[in-house]
């Protein structure tokens, strides 16, 4: 006895499964018009949006939502299949289940990307659709740019776009006592501890400085100014900002290094 699972109030256990020659007449009346023929299709093929829905859990979205949303798809998939093609219903119908479910997760991210790169991402999902329900086999990248005639990278581009964020804190291995996330597993030369400690000492450093020798350093080395235009601000010599400035730095050096 299969367990009673419930998606939308729907007992998945009780889901009717249609043969490849049911599907085939139901489809041929339906495109005469039968609308009874229609909803038994989209009644009968709700097992194969479950099992695409499956694959696309664990990302923090509602299951009823997601059926939901696969459901959508297949009644695309129901309403634009082409009798004409020598290929099975469900080989249309999981692409443009699937296609549904990841427009609908890259529009409700919480990552939000430019129109433009939506509206190219959206081109190539419809593109790699297509051309899997055709050769049987998902394109690479090169094959969907020369379908859609764009660059190479505007595809990739476009797929990493609507990519799913993963947190930082997200367990990538564990050993049963301890576990590893993406965060240590990325490095990073420029906020490190040592170059945190450096900047403290330079801060440090700084406030034994007077306020003069505070305003010629931040003129030269934040300004970019000449010793020359300095002195002419301050109404001093340029060899005494020379020498301050030295003096300056000399300091810091020794109390950075103490």
């Amino acid at each position: 006895m299969q367990q009673k699972v419930e998606i939308c109030g729907v007992n998945t256990a009780n889901l009717p499964v249609l043969k490849g020659k049911e599907t085939r007449k139901l489809l041929e009346k339906a495109r005469g018009g039968d609308e009874d023929a229609r909803q038994q299709l989209i009644q009968g093929n709700l097992r194969l949006v479950l099992s695409v829905v499956q694959k696309f859990a664990g990302r923090g979205e509602c299951m009823d939502d997601l059926f939901q949303v696969g459901v959508i798809g297949l009644i695309k998939a129901v309403d634009c299949f082409d009798l004409n093609q020598n290929v099975q219903f469900s080989t249309y119908g999981v692409p443009m289940i699937a296609g549904e479910l990841r427009r609908y997760l890259r529009d409700h991210s919480a990552v939000r990307v430019s129109r433009s790169l939506r509206d190219t991402a959206y081109k190539v999902l419809q593109a790699k659709e297509k051309l899997t329900a055709k050769n049987g086999r998902e394109p690479d990248v090169e094959t969907i740019a020369k379908n859609l005639e764009i660059k190479r990278q505007d595809v990739v581009f476009a797929l990493e776009a609507i990519c799913d964020p993963v947190s930082l804190y997200e367990p990538v291995y564990s050993d049963g006592a301890e576990s590893v996330c993406v965060m240590d597993q990325i490095g990073d030369t420029k906020n490190t501890d040592e170059h945190w400690l450096e900047q403290l000492a330079l801060e440090e450093a700084m406030k034994k400085l007077t306020r003069r020798e505070k305003n010629i350093l931040a003129m030269r080395f934040y300004d970019g100014k000449t010793q020359v235009e300095v002195a002419k601000e301050i109404g001093i010599s340029q060899a005494q900002v020379s020498r301050l400035e030295k003096n300056a730095i000399k300091q810091i050096k020794r109390d950075i290094s103490a």
